[in-house]
């Protein structure tokens, strides 16, 4: 399992299960691909949002509310 982040462009603001997503966030989602972990975003809020970075491309700095979690969209199933 890999840890992945998901950022959002400035125009794009979600609030999932009261967590704001938005471009002072990164969503961080274990998955056990890249693929896996966009396609979980898509599947919840479509195509808005940004982009995705692996652990050696994420820059934190970027990101002045850090990482955040979703219930239901950052972790794997149990059945996966």
């Amino acid at each position: 399992m890999s840890t992945f982040y998901i950022s959002f462009g400035q125009v794009h603001r979600h609030v999932i299960n009261d967590v704001v997503l938005d471009k002072d966030v990164l969503l961080r989602i274990e998955a056990p691909s890249e693929g896996e972990a966009r396609q979980r975003v898509f599947d919840t809020i479509g195509n808005k949002w940004f982009t995705s970075y692996d652990e050696e491309t994420v820059e934190f700095e970027y990101f002045p509310g850090g990482a955040v979690e979703v219930p239901g969209i950052t972790e794997v199933a149990n059945n996966e």
